[in-house]
């Protein structure tokens, strides 16, 4: 039994159309494009002159969030980071929720709920999808739809010797939440205050993905990739795709203040923030003569960019540390398999 769906003081739901109608109706908003959930398929076109950008990702119980949990807001927001990072606007998503035992309202409210957050922030809404039964673990399968002008969607492969490494907001911060969630008093002898802790937590549960990061993607990035997986395992996919190397200051990337004092403390390092995963920011490459320019536009559409290295002639990714020597990782980042 799947944990926060049964109980015996809440009413279970039956039937698939009673869980589409009273719970995911509601969050279409009305969009002609979702025929009102009342057909096998939604019909899609984007703006005139653009071109639709699409992406998926699953959340899958005990491997991506806790057994009890309701992930719709991440469920959501990890697409939208893929969007993000090509310089698409969010535009609708598909919804595929398998359980293995009937739902019950409660459960639905507090998903549904997190979704409507997520669409509320990120301007999209929900278009189609399906409900299964399963004998497994609860998944949540997203399908995002975005779109941006025709011809600009931008992708790992444009990366070349002598640009700049950027990358969006903080490293870090979800993986030293996901610490906190499997033990709570991790980080005690650091001395970490309870909105630090609060503000780790919520960004391992509740990536914010921004969109002002998408139209410099498109007006300044040569690639880029959103970092799921860890900062350097995903650098190292970008610059694999481009055929070419990449070197990064570890003093240069950009982390928390709640971050730092674990560092400073001993109860983390350098190397767990930068292969830990699920930051869900954007890293990109620019030209060195483009380098002012995105920090003038950044700093005007309030995002935080940093630039943290440079791409070189070769292959693989060299992280320096503050002597500028190579920093040893036992691992890169995240691999499923």
């Amino acid at each position: 039994m799947m944990a926060g769906t049964l109980g015996d003081d809440d009413e279970v739901l039956q039937g698939e159309g009673q869980i589409i109608r009273e719970y995911f109706l509601p969050l279409t908003g009305g969009l002609v494009a979702a025929r009102g959930l009342a057909d096998d398929c939604a019909v899609l076109a984007p703006p005139s002159g653009m071109d639709l950008v699409m992406t998926t990702d699953s959340l899958i119980e005990g491997v991506h969030f806790f057994p009890g949990d309701t992930p719709g807001f991440k469920a959501l927001a990890v697409n939208i980071s893929d969007l993000v990072a090509k310089g698409a606007t969010p535009l609708a998503y598909l919804l595929t929720l398998a359980l293995s035992a009937p739902p019950t309202r409660s459960f639905m409210a507090r998903l549904t709920a997190d979704l409507k957050r997520a669409q509320d922030a990120f301007g999209c809404r929900l278009i189609g999808g399906d409900t299964d039964r399963t004998p497994g673990l609860m998944t949540l399968t997203i399908a995002a739809f975005g779109y941006l002008p025709h011809g600009t969607a931008i992708g790992r492969d444009g990366a070349r010797p002598g640009d700049r490494i950027c990358v969006a907001g903080t490293i870090g911060d979800s993986g030293l939440g996901l610490r906190l969630r499997h033990d709570p008093a991790c980080f005690a002898a650091a001395g970490l205050d309870d909105a630090s802790r609060h503000a780790l937590v919520r960004a391992y549960e509740e990536p914010r993905p921004s969109l002002a990061v998408g139209p410099l993607v498109r007006q300044f990035a040569s690639a880029a990739i959103d970092i799921s997986d860890g900062l350097v395992k995903d650098l190292g996919r970008l610059t694999a795709t481009s055929g070419v190397g990449g070197r990064v200051a570890a003093r240069r990337v950009p982390v928390s203040d709640a971050a730092r004092q674990l560092i400073a403390r001993g109860a983390t390092s350098m190397a767990e923030l930068l292969t830990s995963g699920e930051d869900y920011q954007v890293l990109m490459t620019v030209a060195p003569e483009d380098i002012t320019a995105l920090a003038v536009a950044a700093q005007a559409a309030q995002v935080a960019m940093s630039e943290i290295g440079e791409i070189v002639e070769g292959s693989g990714v060299v992280v320096l540390d503050g002597d500028g020597r190579p920093l040893q990782l036992d691992v890169t980042g995240w691999d499923h398999f």
